[in-house]
Protein backbone atom coordinates (compact mmCIF):
# COMPACT_ATOMS: atom_id res chain seq x y z
CA UNK A 1 0.00 0.00 0.00
CA UNK A 2 1.35 3.33 -0.89
CA UNK A 3 1.84 5.46 1.73
CA UNK A 4 -0.75 8.44 2.35
CA UNK A 5 0.76 11.96 0.65
CA UNK A 6 1.47 14.45 3.58
CA UNK A 7 -0.90 17.83 3.49
CA UNK A 8 -0.58 21.15 4.31
CA UNK A 9 -3.75 23.66 4.80
CA UNK A 10 -3.53 27.15 3.83
CA UNK A 11 -6.64 29.57 4.85
CA UNK A 12 -8.15 32.71 3.69
CA UNK A 13 -8.44 35.34 6.76
CA UNK A 14 -11.97 34.72 7.25
CA UNK A 15 -13.29 33.43 10.96
CA UNK A 16 -14.77 30.71 8.86
CA UNK A 17 -12.22 29.74 6.55
CA UNK A 18 -9.75 30.13 9.60
CA UNK A 19 -11.50 27.88 12.06
CA UNK A 20 -11.71 25.05 9.67
CA UNK A 21 -7.83 25.08 9.11
CA UNK A 22 -7.62 24.22 13.08
CA UNK A 23 -9.97 21.80 13.00
CA UNK A 24 -8.41 19.85 9.85
CA UNK A 25 -4.88 20.45 11.55
CA UNK A 26 -6.13 18.92 14.64
CA UNK A 27 -7.26 15.78 12.89
CA UNK A 28 -5.10 15.50 10.35
CA UNK A 29 -1.74 16.81 11.44
CA UNK A 30 0.21 20.36 10.00
CA UNK A 31 2.72 20.49 7.83
CA UNK A 32 4.66 23.41 6.30
CA UNK A 33 3.18 23.86 2.85
CA UNK A 34 6.99 24.06 1.51
CA UNK A 35 7.63 20.97 1.78
CA UNK A 36 4.10 18.89 2.03
CA UNK A 37 3.09 16.83 -0.85
CA UNK A 38 -0.20 18.66 -1.78
CA UNK A 39 -2.29 21.78 -0.52
CA UNK A 40 -5.56 22.22 0.55
CA UNK A 41 -6.97 25.95 0.15
CA UNK A 42 -9.83 26.44 2.24
CA UNK A 43 -11.46 30.02 1.14
CA UNK A 44 -12.38 31.07 -2.31
CA UNK A 45 -11.47 31.50 -5.66
CA UNK A 46 -9.27 34.26 -4.73
CA UNK A 47 -7.36 31.76 -2.29
CA UNK A 48 -7.10 29.33 -5.02
CA UNK A 49 -5.77 31.66 -7.14
CA UNK A 50 -3.07 32.84 -4.55
CA UNK A 51 -1.92 29.50 -3.95
CA UNK A 52 -1.47 28.69 -7.28
CA UNK A 53 0.62 31.38 -7.92
CA UNK A 54 2.20 30.24 -4.18
CA UNK A 55 3.82 27.22 -5.82
CA UNK A 56 4.00 27.78 -9.70
CA UNK A 57 6.21 24.56 -11.09
CA UNK A 58 8.86 27.08 -12.36
CA UNK A 59 9.88 28.12 -8.29
CA UNK A 60 9.90 24.61 -7.33
CA UNK A 61 10.85 22.08 -10.64
CA UNK A 62 7.48 20.77 -10.05
CA UNK A 63 4.06 21.50 -9.85
CA UNK A 64 2.19 21.10 -6.29
CA UNK A 65 -1.27 19.49 -6.33
CA UNK A 66 -4.16 21.74 -4.83
CA UNK A 67 -6.87 20.76 -3.34
CA UNK A 68 -9.69 23.72 -2.96
CA UNK A 69 -12.78 23.06 -0.43
CA UNK A 70 -14.77 25.99 -0.17
CA UNK A 71 -15.37 28.82 2.39
CA UNK A 72 -15.60 31.44 0.94
CA UNK A 73 -18.43 33.11 -1.39
CA UNK A 74 -17.00 32.05 -4.78
CA UNK A 75 -16.47 28.47 -5.16
CA UNK A 76 -16.27 28.25 -8.79
CA UNK A 77 -12.72 26.55 -8.79
CA UNK A 78 -13.41 24.20 -5.05
CA UNK A 79 -14.84 21.22 -3.96
CA UNK A 80 -17.42 20.85 -1.29
CA UNK A 81 -16.69 21.49 2.22
CA UNK A 82 -16.75 18.39 4.49
CA UNK A 83 -14.26 17.64 7.25
CA UNK A 84 -14.43 13.80 6.99
CA UNK A 85 -13.07 11.13 4.73
CA UNK A 86 -10.18 14.19 3.23
CA UNK A 87 -7.31 11.23 2.59
CA UNK A 88 -9.74 9.42 0.54
CA UNK A 89 -11.06 12.26 -1.26
CA UNK A 90 -7.98 13.71 -2.39
CA UNK A 91 -6.72 9.85 -3.18
CA UNK A 92 -9.40 9.59 -5.51
CA UNK A 93 -9.52 13.44 -7.12
CA UNK A 94 -8.91 14.22 -10.57
CA UNK A 95 -6.21 16.54 -12.38
CA UNK A 96 -6.76 19.62 -13.92
CA UNK A 97 -3.63 20.67 -15.55
CA UNK A 98 -3.79 24.59 -16.86
CA UNK A 99 -1.01 26.82 -18.22
CA UNK A 100 -0.96 30.48 -17.06
CA UNK A 101 -0.58 33.59 -19.36
CA UNK A 102 2.87 35.57 -18.89
CA UNK A 103 2.62 39.14 -19.12
CA UNK A 104 5.53 41.59 -19.94
CA UNK A 105 4.24 44.82 -19.38
CA UNK A 106 6.25 48.57 -19.65
CA UNK A 107 5.93 51.50 -19.05
CA UNK A 108 5.57 54.79 -19.79
CA UNK A 109 9.12 55.41 -18.30
CA UNK A 110 10.83 52.31 -19.72
CA UNK A 111 10.22 50.33 -17.07
CA UNK A 112 9.35 46.70 -17.46
CA UNK A 113 7.23 43.85 -15.09
CA UNK A 114 6.27 40.73 -15.68
CA UNK A 115 3.54 39.06 -14.02
CA UNK A 116 1.50 35.13 -14.90
CA UNK A 117 -2.02 35.66 -15.04
CA UNK A 118 -4.26 32.13 -14.43
CA UNK A 119 -7.29 33.38 -15.34
CA UNK A 120 -6.74 36.64 -17.27
CA UNK A 121 -4.90 39.53 -18.28
CA UNK A 122 -6.23 42.85 -18.88
CA UNK A 123 -5.33 46.08 -19.64
CA UNK A 124 -8.29 49.39 -18.06
CA UNK A 125 -8.64 52.65 -18.38
CA UNK A 126 -7.31 54.45 -14.78
CA UNK A 127 -9.00 57.81 -15.65
CA UNK A 128 -12.84 59.03 -17.17
CA UNK A 129 -11.01 58.86 -20.53
CA UNK A 130 -11.80 55.88 -22.76
CA UNK A 131 -8.39 53.94 -23.94
CA UNK A 132 -7.10 53.86 -27.76
CA UNK A 133 -5.19 50.67 -27.95
CA UNK A 134 -3.37 49.12 -30.83
CA UNK A 135 -3.89 45.03 -31.17
CA UNK A 136 -1.41 43.08 -32.92
CA UNK A 137 -1.54 38.91 -32.85
CA UNK A 138 2.34 37.46 -33.82
CA UNK A 139 3.79 40.50 -35.37
CA UNK A 140 0.53 41.76 -37.29
CA UNK A 141 -2.02 44.18 -36.54
CA UNK A 142 -5.38 43.45 -36.57
CA UNK A 143 -6.98 45.68 -34.74
CA UNK A 144 -5.00 49.44 -35.37
CA UNK A 145 -7.01 51.07 -32.95
CA UNK A 146 -9.76 50.15 -30.58
CA UNK A 147 -11.32 52.48 -28.22
CA UNK A 148 -13.37 51.07 -25.08
CA UNK A 149 -12.41 50.78 -21.20
CA UNK A 150 -10.37 47.90 -22.00
CA UNK A 151 -9.69 44.75 -23.41
CA UNK A 152 -8.46 41.40 -22.09
CA UNK A 153 -6.81 37.59 -23.07
CA UNK A 154 -8.15 34.97 -20.95
CA UNK A 155 -7.61 31.49 -20.99
CA UNK A 156 -10.11 28.41 -20.92
CA UNK A 157 -9.79 28.08 -16.93
CA UNK A 158 -10.76 32.25 -16.82
CA UNK A 159 -13.16 32.16 -19.20
CA UNK A 160 -16.16 31.89 -16.90
CA UNK A 161 -14.67 34.78 -14.74
CA UNK A 162 -14.18 38.45 -15.40
CA UNK A 163 -14.24 37.13 -19.36
CA UNK A 164 -17.64 36.01 -19.35
CA UNK A 165 -18.82 39.49 -17.21
CA UNK A 166 -17.62 40.97 -20.45
CA UNK A 167 -19.82 38.80 -22.31
CA UNK A 168 -16.75 36.94 -23.65
CA UNK A 169 -17.47 33.42 -24.92
CA UNK A 170 -17.20 30.32 -22.75
CA UNK A 171 -14.05 27.70 -23.46
CA UNK A 172 -13.99 24.36 -22.94
CA UNK A 173 -11.00 23.55 -20.42
CA UNK A 174 -8.78 21.75 -22.84
CA UNK A 175 -9.31 23.95 -25.72
CA UNK A 176 -6.40 25.52 -27.53
CA UNK A 177 -7.53 28.73 -27.10
CA UNK A 178 -7.62 31.87 -26.13
CA UNK A 179 -10.23 34.30 -25.53
CA UNK A 180 -9.50 38.03 -26.88
CA UNK A 181 -12.23 40.22 -25.12
CA UNK A 182 -13.12 43.56 -25.40
CA UNK A 183 -13.91 46.06 -22.35
CA UNK A 184 -17.31 48.22 -23.25
CA UNK A 185 -16.13 48.36 -26.74
CA UNK A 186 -16.85 52.18 -28.05
CA UNK A 187 -15.28 51.67 -31.56
CA UNK A 188 -15.08 49.53 -33.46
CA UNK A 189 -18.94 49.80 -31.64
CA UNK A 190 -19.47 45.69 -33.19
CA UNK A 191 -16.21 44.10 -32.33
CA UNK A 192 -17.11 41.49 -29.60
CA UNK A 193 -13.72 40.17 -29.63
CA UNK A 194 -11.75 37.04 -31.21
CA UNK A 195 -10.71 33.33 -30.57
CA UNK A 196 -6.88 32.80 -30.69
CA UNK A 197 -4.88 30.00 -31.34
CA UNK A 198 -3.47 29.41 -27.57
CA UNK A 199 0.17 29.92 -29.18
CA UNK A 200 -0.59 33.44 -30.37
CA UNK A 201 1.80 36.08 -29.21
CA UNK A 202 -0.43 39.41 -28.44
CA UNK A 203 1.20 43.02 -28.12
CA UNK A 204 -1.51 45.09 -26.71
CA UNK A 205 0.02 49.24 -27.33
CA UNK A 206 -1.51 52.00 -25.91
CA UNK A 207 -2.01 54.78 -27.96
CA UNK A 208 -1.96 58.25 -26.33
CA UNK A 209 -0.76 56.80 -23.24
CA UNK A 210 0.10 59.63 -21.30
CA UNK A 211 -3.36 61.78 -22.31
CA UNK A 212 -5.39 58.37 -21.74
CA UNK A 213 -3.86 56.05 -18.72
CA UNK A 214 -3.73 52.47 -18.95
CA UNK A 215 -3.07 49.71 -16.51
CA UNK A 216 -2.16 46.22 -17.08
CA UNK A 217 -3.87 43.69 -14.79
CA UNK A 218 -2.39 39.60 -14.32
CA UNK A 219 -4.97 37.79 -11.72
CA UNK A 220 -3.68 40.01 -9.29
CA UNK A 221 -0.92 42.80 -10.37
CA UNK A 222 -1.31 45.67 -11.27
CA UNK A 223 0.91 47.70 -13.59
CA UNK A 224 0.24 51.01 -14.00
CA UNK A 225 0.76 53.78 -16.87
CA UNK A 226 2.13 51.18 -19.42
CA UNK A 227 3.34 51.67 -23.18
CA UNK A 228 2.81 47.88 -24.17
CA UNK A 229 1.87 44.68 -22.99
CA UNK A 230 3.41 41.56 -24.38
CA UNK A 231 0.98 38.74 -23.57
CA UNK A 232 1.52 34.33 -24.65
CA UNK A 233 0.41 31.44 -22.85
CA UNK A 234 3.66 29.95 -21.04
CA UNK A 235 3.59 25.96 -21.58
CA UNK A 236 6.55 25.25 -19.32
CA UNK A 237 4.70 26.23 -16.45
CA UNK A 238 2.19 23.73 -14.81
CA UNK A 239 -0.65 24.12 -12.24
CA UNK A 240 -2.25 21.20 -10.80
CA UNK A 241 -5.66 21.57 -9.32
CA UNK A 242 -7.50 18.44 -8.13
CA UNK A 243 -11.30 18.04 -7.82
CA UNK A 244 -13.54 15.48 -6.73
CA UNK A 245 -15.41 13.15 -9.28
CA UNK A 246 -18.16 14.88 -11.33
CA UNK A 247 -16.76 18.07 -10.20
CA UNK A 248 -13.79 18.57 -12.43
CA UNK A 249 -13.13 22.20 -13.88
CA UNK A 250 -13.87 20.83 -16.99
CA UNK A 251 -17.00 19.67 -16.17
CA UNK A 252 -18.04 23.10 -14.63
CA UNK A 253 -16.93 25.27 -17.33
CA UNK A 254 -19.01 22.58 -19.74
CA UNK A 255 -22.54 23.05 -17.43
CA UNK A 256 -21.38 27.14 -17.43
CA UNK A 257 -22.41 26.71 -21.38
CA UNK A 258 -25.62 25.48 -20.59
CA UNK A 259 -26.26 27.97 -17.63
CA UNK A 260 -26.23 26.08 -14.17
Amino acid sequence: MSEAPSIAFVASDTAEAQAAKQRLEARYGARDPETADLVVALGGDGLMLQTLHRFLSTATGLAKPIYGMNRGSVGFLMNEFREDDLLERVAGAGRSVVHPLLMQAHDIDGRSFSAYGINEVFLSRQTYQAAKLRVEVDGQVRLAELIADGIMVATPAGSTAYNLSANGPILPLNAPLLALTPISAFRPRHWRGALLPDHAKLRLEVLEAQKRPVSAVADHTEVRSVAYVDIALDPAVDLVMLHDPGHSLDERILRAQFGY
